[in-house]
Parts: structure tokens; C-alpha cells; sequence
């Protein structure tokens, strides 16, 4: 299998205490993702994020402060049996909606469901991922930046 490494923009998008995530599911039922991915060729992180968040939500979004980084290599966690060969790093983003329209999701997430803005609230009682990180995205703040290997 081909070893994968790449960068991730991801966006937290909150308005009226509600985040805005992606839905997918598995054999254990649905779970959660922060909108965003791969950076491509000659596009920086910002642009990513303008661009995955349209493409998956169809919102508009405006970065704006990073917040946190993380890297994470697949073969560490529960999912290494799927996803051993991939190493990922991802850059966590503050983003606020450019405007209150809003599009359908036209590049849609590899399994993705829907889309839901999620009671901030209810992350702890989700399978928001990365886990170990429900806290700092719920409070839109960590405190290191750089904050390792962990899903």
C-alpha cells in the first residue's frame, strides 16, 4: 500500500452556540468531522479552507485565526487497520460565515451524510473527531498550539 502524507486545512465554524460539522457513518453508527482537507498544489491553507468548506457544506467562510495543529499517523490509532500507510497533518482554523445563504454540498466528503450544525453543547456526547480534541474545539482554544499525535 502506497504511505500517504499530506496537510489538512479544517475550519471551526460556530454561530448561535451551534458548530458546523461534517456527518458521515460506520458500523458504529454516525459520527463527526470538522469541514475541510487536503491542500492542494500551489493553494494556501486559507484558500483550502474558503474552497473544502464550499465544496462539502456549500457555506462560505471567512478564516480567520489558527488555532491548533495536530499531526495524525494512522498507524498510532483505532483506525490502524484502514489507514496505517496514511500520516496527515492538520491546521486548525477559527472561521466565521461570509454570508447567510447558503448553497448544497457540490464535492461532498468521501462517505459523507450530511451536514449539521451541532449544538456545542452535545460535542462531548458525540463522536466528534479527533476525540481527544472535543474540548479545544468546543472552546475554540488550546493550551499549546501544537498539540501531537492524537485522534
Amino acid at each position: 500500500m502506497q504511505k500517504i502524507h499530506r496537510i489538512s486545512a479544517k475550519a471551526i465554524v460556530v454561530k448561535n452556540d451551534r458548530i458546523l460539522l461534517i456527518k458521515k457513518s460506520d458500523s458504529n453508527g454516525d459520527y463527526f468531522i470538522l469541514p475541510g482537507g487536503g491542500q492542494e498544489h500551489q493553494e494556501n491553507l486559507l484558500q483550502t479552507i474558503i474552497r473544502e468548506v464550499k465544496e462539502e457544506t456549500g457555506f462560505l467562510v471567512k478564516p480567520a485565526e489558527l488555532l491548533f495543529v495536530r499531526d495524525y499517523i494512522g498507524a498510532n490509532h483505532e483506525f490502524a487497520t484502514e489507514s496505517s500507510h496514511f500520516h496527515q497533518v492538520e491546521l486548525y482554523f477559527e472561521a466565521v460565515l461570509a454570508e447567510d445563504g447558503h448553497t448544497d454540498a457540490h464535492l461532498p466528503d468521501n462517505g459523507q451524510i450530511g451536514v449539521e450544525w451541532l449544538p456545542l453543547s452535545e460535542i462531548k456526547n458525540n463522536r466528534v473527531y479527533p476525540l481527544t480534541l472535543r474540548n479545544e474545539i468546543r472552546n475554540r482554544k488550546s493550551s499549546k498550539v501544537y498539540v501531537g499525535d492524537v485522534n
